[in-house]
């Protein structure tokens, strides 16, 4: 795995219509997807998801093929989910049984839409973090709960953990990558030998991943103790969200989105 195209959590700057939306609407937008992914169930459904992902992908001005190779990290996941799938749902024709795994034809049509769920989530996820900045997603999600605050629930401090772990995700990724890098120069190789080998030579990266880990925390800490920063205190925010009139207009073309699969599915 090439811990280099990890792109969740990275952000590639740009003036695209997707960049320039509030990312309010962006967070909304989202967690809608995310559920309209979960309700269809058909293949004509998600043939429609799809195109609606590659338009909103060709809106942000990104090559596909970066969210391709962003895949790649993920693929043992996926592998594993569509395993999964494979030899344990029960219905329809059996293929091919042998203890407690069976191949059916209901497991097969399963695994291949369960596979594509996780591939269209993975792309609308990735495409929301690659055109918001960490900050802006943590504004966006605080800004949306604020209602909650009046039951005393700590909005700035959810907000804030949010935009330490989106910008932790891509540093720590580079550190490993270091890491790596001076293990393999040391003569520990990574890509070859047994599980028991390669999961032994990985001990000689967690070990120093976790070490760094803690340090950058402790910075981190340090830095916000020498800004003068308390929690449960009232914030400024430097960049002001603007929620503009292509917003409402996006939110309100993505809401069609459940009409037409109902339609499809009649």
């Amino acid at each position: 795995m090439n811990i280099n195209q990890l792109i969740f959590g990275r952000y590639l700057p740009g003036n695209s219509f997707v960049h320039r939306m509030d990312p309010r609407a962006k967070l909304l937008l989202s967690f809608y997807f995310v559920l309209v992914v979960f309700i269809a169930n058909d293949w004509c459904g998600y043939l429609f998801l799809a195109l609606v992902t590659l338009f909103c992908i060709k809106l942000s001005r990104i090559k596909i093929k970066v969210f391709i190779n962003g895949l790649k990290p993920l693929f043992v996941l996926i592998l594993i989910t569509i395993l999964m799938q494979l030899f344990f749902t029960s219905g329809g024709h059996i293929y091919w049984q042998w203890g407690i795994f069976t191949l059916t034809s209901n497991g097969i049509i399963s695994s291949v839409l369960i596979t594509v769920r996780f591939i269209l989530i993975i792309f609308m996820s990735t495409l929301l973090t690659l055109t918001t900045t960490p900050m802006a997603i943590a504004d966006a999600m605080t800004a949306l709960l604020r209602p909650l605050a009046r039951f005393h629930l700590p909005v700035d401090e959810i907000g804030l953990m949010l935009s330490i772990a989106l910008r932790m995700v891509p540093t720590l990724a580079d550190e490993a990558t270091q890491v790596m890098a001076a293990q393999r120069a040391r003569g520990i190789d990574f890509n070859h030998g047994n599980l028991f080998k390669r999961g032994k030579a990985l001990i000689s990266l967690l070990i120093p991943m976790f070490v760094d880990s803690f340090n950058q925390a402790t910075n981190l800490a340090t830095a916000m103790e020498a800004r003068g920063y308390q929690s449960g205190k009232p914030r400024t925010h430097y960049h002001q969200l603007h929620w503009q009139k292509t917003d409402t207009m996006a939110l309100i073309v993505m809401l069609l989105i459940i009409p037409v699969l109902v339609f499809l599915r009649k």
